[in-house]
């Protein structure tokens, strides 16, 4: 059953003039009733605003706020709780980068805040496949997007591939641009973004060129972009896999140090158009070489920390099954054993943020 907001907020409006506990919970208890499901039912009680298109507040968030106003054993503290609600209900507190409502921030349980991210599965919906080499699981940007960026704003990922960022960033409504070596690699995401639904007319543009050597600040103005709020790059993990056959393809890089250097001359291009204070995440993962394990990870971390930002996180997001080693996982356990190694399953998102 659906209630409407307005409805809620009088409720308890009057309830902040009642002077029986007992009549508050009552009061309380009938809201709930009216909602008809239990705390981890996922359905929206739908808002009632003439100014805006309906808001919606997740059940799951106001179920327990009223558990919490029942469970008062005094009726200033019954008040307390009610007013916090009508204040969740009432207003809205955003944070300096995102459209969060830190007022109800309890509802955003499906945002991410701890620096472990398990994520069984890919998202495979909508315009989202996973047959490219190098794709990235679409949670990434569909978590730091939220968390670290507006609607309307803009977007810069300057390793586009198959077009993960710009898909999330058209659901979402954020404005994104992409940088892709490959001009065949460019059109097929093309095609891909473009069977994205665009509910929020958002903006997407892609430049086929070399990002180490890309005057950024130029083509973002040609299209008529003053600047982007948030940076993402997933380069190759150096040699792990080759894209092309271009000499400045950093997966082409005969050794780290010249794989380092291409990175941080991108870090270098890119760092002028993105705002001050803003984010920037960089996905990348280790690689075995010669029996050795290379930090290669820690090193990119490195190289852009040596170029004005300061890093905020350190995440390590789980990776089960990749295009080379699926339906090979004991073949791998095997090899394991015998080698004296560890398998990878982990890679980094390094976050940081621009002084």
């Amino acid at each position: 059953m659906m209630i409407k907001e307005s409805r809620i907020k009088n409720t308890l409006t009057r309830q902040l003039n009642q002077k029986s506990l007992q009549r508050i919970r009552a009061a309380v208890q009938s809201l709930k009733i009216d909602i008809g499901q239990p705390a981890n039912d996922a359905r929206a009680v739908k808002a009632n605003s003439a100014a805006k298109k309906s808001n919606r507040v997740n059940a799951g968030y106001l179920l327990p706020e009223f558990d919490q106003i029942l469970a008062a054993q005094t009726l200033p503290r019954a008040k307390y709780y009610i007013r916090r609600l009508i204040r969740s209900l009432s207003e809205k507190k955003t944070g300096a980068a995102n459209d969060l409502n830190l007022h109800r921030w309890k509802e955003y349980e499906d945002i991410l805040t701890d620096s472990l991210w398990i994520v069984e599965k890919r998202d495979t919906s909508g315009a989202h496949q996973g047959g490219y080499w190098g794709n990235f699981i679409p949670q990434i940007p569909n978590q730091f997007l939220r968390r670290y960026t507006k609607k309307g704003e803009w977007v810069l990922d300057a390793f586009l591939g198959s077009g993960t960022t710009l898909i999330e960033c058209k659901r979402l409504g954020r404005n994104g641009v992409g940088v892709e070596l490959q001009g065949r690699v460019a059109r097929t995401a093309s095609k891909t973004i473009g069977r994205e639904d665009n509910p929020s007319s958002s903006r997407t543009e892609i430049i086929v060129g070399d990002s180490t050597r890309l005057d950024f600040q130029s083509e973002l103005s040609k299209r008529k972009i003053k600047s982007v709020q948030f940076l993402m790059m997933h380069p190759p993990y150096w040699d792990i896999v080759k894209f092309s056959s271009k000499k400045r393809d950093l997966s082409n890089a005969k050794t780290m140090d010249e794989f380092l250097q291409l990175l941080g001359d991108i870090v270098d291009a890119t760092y002028p158009v993105l705002d001050q204070n803003r984010y920037f995440a960089l996905v990348i993962g280790d690689k075995y070489s010669g029996g050795n394990w290379i930090p290669l990870g820690f090193f990119a971390m490195q190289e852009v920390l040596k170029r004005g930002y300061i890093l905020k996180s350190i995440i390590i997001k789980n990776f089960d099954e990749t295009k080379g080693k699926r339906n090979q996982k004991e073949l791998w356990r095997y090899r394991a054993l015998a080698g004296g190694f560890y398998i990878f399953k982990h890679e980094y998102i390094f976050l940081f943020k621009k002084r």
